[in-house]
């Protein structure tokens, strides 16, 4: 990850200094430039650490849930899943606001002391009598407040990095959170060879198993971020030409510093992007979450099959976007941040309208299990997901495959062919990543070089809520309406954006660029 950022680096930093130029005539030092890299890569490695630690044990959850806590059903399962992202929505407005108004390794280090106690909880949730879901529930809501510091780290990124810079070190950020969100599961694997039982720690009650290792290595890795923090770390802001500013979270300011003139940020631009980075985290939430029983019902896939097939899309998926990320770097300066989100927003349609069933070829009814003579009106968010979490411990052979005759849209709704699915998840590959970054750059260009915690809190919650509400949302319409009604809203939904993009388009343009200080460039 080191490396991410060498190119960027390697960008001009110096303003105008011709003579007579009106601009500062300030030049980086050598020294100041280096404190300053080495700043942003700390915090790209806290953005890697922070999606790990969403991701590390997301796949062995249910089993551990079951295994504590046998009174927890499927829908209690739903509200730990949402838990982290409950706790991120709530920390994010809360840490960015704290970062604009001291130095930002306070927020930083108390969010990642709240992830490790968080950790650690979670590896003892297995020693109280009883209600230990309820523990569960807590520690996987303080790991998700920790997680709010996504907050502080992209407003320091905007503040350190000039207009050129900019674009590159949001694509390198969310490329460390796309490997976080891939390697957390490669790490949860390797664990399992522990096995459930593991080994015990009596002295303190500790047992290291599949379940808690993993979240034993992301306190270790917690504790040895702090120190990173602590001893590297420094507080460093630019303006959008690259000269050193003064301001409040600016230890060792010089009277050199130059001042930000005050003007007004542009509010429809900056709830617009709200919008449309909730749009698009909405989108790929609902589209995660319906990926397993999607394939489930239309291919009669077991859910062995589904466990298998399915993580090598995500983790195709995973590797897809940090090639995008490293992509849209160098498009972005040839047509610009408005059309890379406009023409990812477009592909993102092209995918879903793919997905939609066609044909007169129906998938595999599933009649089995169909024990009594009612048909559930209604699944929760955790049923939904249930089907990527099954327990070990459920002595059940290859049970009943296909599209359950419960789901009445089973014996209308034509299959989706693989080739059809296949060619859907690269392009909705393609055009995620590309919105997902777009979204950020153009939101700390539009701010401008003032403070951006609280503005990055909200933006970081929007992407919380998006990711509650869309697998609540796809849930409900997919057991309800099928994949045909499902696939359709949310083609209607990216027309809208699409739409509200183009409204707008004209002025979702950097804070210096509408206010004359630098051209704009062309997009």
């Amino acid at each position: 990850m080191a490396g991410l950022g060498v190119q960027a680096e390697q960008e001009p930093l110096l303003g105008d200094r011709t003579p007579g130029s009106r601009e500062w005539d300030i030049i980086e030092t050598e020294e100041h430039y280096k404190s300053r890299w080495r700043s942003i890569r700390i915090l790209y490695l806290t953005m890697f650490l922070s999606s790990v630690g969403f991701s590390i044990v997301i796949m062995s959850i249910w089993p551990y849930l079951q295994k504590i806590d046998r009174t927890a059903d499927t829908s209690f399962l739903g509200w730990v899943i949402a838990s982290f992202s409950l706790g991120q929505m709530v920390a994010s407005p809360i840490f960015g606001l704290w970062s604009n108004y001291r130095p930002r390794k306070e927020p930083l280090i108390v969010s990642i002391f709240i992830s490790v106690a968080a950790n650690c909880l979670y590896a003892y949730v297995h020693v109280p009598a009883s209600h230990n879901k309820y523990y569960m529930l807590v520690a996987r809501g303080l790991v998700g407040f920790g997680a709010g510091n996504v907050a502080v780290i992209r407003s320091y990124i905007a503040g350190a990095t000039s207009l050129q810079e900019r674009t590159s070190s949001m694509a390198n950020t969310s490329a460390c959170q796309a490997l976080g969100f891939i390697l957390g599961p490669v790490f949860q694997t390797c664990f399992a060879l522990i096995g459930e039982k593991g080994v015990t720690w009596e002295t303190i009650q500790l047992q290291i198993n599949m379940y808690t290792a993993p979240v034993l290595l992301g306190a270790f890795l917690g504790v040895l971020n702090i120190i990173l923090i602590l001893f590297i770390l420094r507080e460093h802001r630019v303006d959008d030409s690259g000269r050193q500013c003064k301001n409040i979270n600016f230890e060792e300011a010089s009277t050199d510093d130059i001042h930000i003139p005050q003007r007004n940020i542009d509010q429809v631009a900056v709830v617009t992007t709200n919008v449309l980075f909730f749009v698009v985290l909405f989108i790929f939430a609902l589209f995660e979450t319906i990926l397993t029983p999607l394939t489930m019902d239309m291919y009669a896939w077991t859910r062995e099959q589904a466990v298998l097939y399915d993580g090598i899309i995500l983790a195709a998926l995973g590797i897809e976007a940090v090639i995008i990320f490293m992509g849209v770097k160098s498009l972005a300066k040839k047509i610009g941040e408005r059309a890379i989100l406009l023409g990812g927003l477009v592909i993102i349609w092209i995918g879903f309208f793919i997905l939609l069933p066609w044909g007169n070829q129906f998938p595999k009814i599933q009649w089995e299990d169909l024990h009594n003579h009612s048909i559930p009106n209604t699944t929760t968010f955790g049923e939904i997901i249930i089907t990527l979490w099954r327990s070990p411990r459920e002595d059940q052979s290859e049970g009943p495959t296909g599209c359950p005759i419960e789901q009445a849209w089973c014996l209308y709704t034509p299959m989706i062919h693989l080739a059809q699915f296949l060619t859907s998840v690269v392009l909705i590959g393609i055009g995620y990543p590309s919105c997902n970054v777009m979204s950020y750059t153009l939101y700390s260009k539009i701010l401008g070089p003032k403070p951006q915690g609280v503005y990055m809190g909200w933006l970081t919650a929007s992407g919380s809520a998006a990711r509650i509400l869309g697998p609540v949302f796809i849930s409900q319409v997919y057991t309800s309406w099928g994949p045909r009604w499902a696939f359709s809203l949310v083609c209607g939904m990216v027309v809208l954006t699409i739409t509200l993009l183009g409204v707008v388009y004209r002025r979702l343009v950097a804070f210096s660029v509408r206010h004359g200080r630098i051209q704009e460039e062309p997009s």
